[in-house]
């Protein structure tokens, strides 16, 4: 029985669909609609109305499980992205790519709609931010590349050379794009998480991040990361730099950064990497 696991947009949000599941939601929601574009045919008698409309409701309530088992994803990628905005924006949003993904789905491509609302979903909700930040398309987009950059290889420092070379920008646009991240990376912190002593350093506490998500995703990065679940926690999700984790253990830039690549790989090479990655918003 399914259980409702709070609301994101004025959605009631339920688990997630199976595969299967899933697959038998999409004919019931394709004959819907087909039955509701046929129900405005002239000429049609009262028995095959009455048919046409049972089909249109079974796609409705196909539709509407569809969305509410999928709209997690919203409240995950907004609580993910962190940002101190409005998150009632941030949502409607989420919402909004979650319903073009749905009328936009081709299942004959072989994807889960999970995995095709998922990249709509973070391309409104990084729409919204762009706009409340006041970035350009064009500047939140090269920030965006320069994240998935620095993600890449954690073994390595980036110069402004290797920014530049990368994003085929100008070594001066490349500074703009980093202080840019900067910007945008430090409006991540919200003011209810820090505490006294990290306040002034622009730490975030690590209480209660993980509240949001699922809890298979947490018990196996757990499981695969160990004693460095936190830290890798923490700069998957952007809530600290590799500096700041390397600080708050007491250990160098380079250490942290190893054990970072480490539980990385051990993602990577799980037999539950797609799923994590796709929690993780890696694909």
């Amino acid at each position: 029985m399914s259980t409702a696991r709070g609301k994101v947009g004025g959605l009631v949000i339920l688990p997630p669909l199976s595969a299967e599941r899933e697959r038998e939601l999409l004919p019931v929601i394709a004959r819907g609609r087909e039955a509701r574009r046929r129900l405005d045919t002239k000429g049609l008698d009262a028995v095959e109305r009455r048919r046409l409309r049972r089909l249109t409701s079974a796609g409705d309530a196909a539709e509407a499980t569809l969305l509410q088992s999928t709209c997690g994803l919203v409240k995950r990628r907004v609580n993910e992205r962190g940002y101190h905005f409005d998150l009632e924006d941030l949502e409607a949003a989420g919402i909004e790519g979650l319903v073009n993904a749905l009328h936009r789905f081709d299942p004959a491509k072989g994807n889960r709609f999970s995995t095709y609302a998922y990249a709509w979903i973070t391309k409104l909700v990084n729409q919204a931010i762009r706009q409340q930040v006041g970035l350009s398309e064009s500047d939140m987009a090269m920030v965006l590349a320069l994240q998935k950059l620095l993600r890449s290889d954690l073994n390595h420092r980036f110069t402004t050379k290797e920014i530049a070379a990368s994003l085929r920008i100008t070594t001066t646009k490349a500074r703009e794009v980093v202080d840019m991240n900067i910007r945008l990376v430090n409006q991540t912190f919200r003011t209810e998480q820090f505490d006294d002593d990290n306040a002034e350093a622009g730490v975030v506490a690590p209480s209660d991040q993980y509240r949001e998500e699922p809890k298979w995703v947490i018990d196996e990065l757990r499981r695969l990361c160990g004693v460095d679940f936190d830290a890798f926690w923490q700069f998957a999700h952007k809530t600290m730099s590799i500096e700041q984790i390397a600080r708050q253990r007491g250990i160098s830039r380079q250490a942290m950064t190893k054990r970072l690549e480490k539980c990385r790989v051990a993602v990577r090479d799980s037999a539950e990497a797609q799923r994590l990655l796709e929690w993780l918003g890696e694909q």
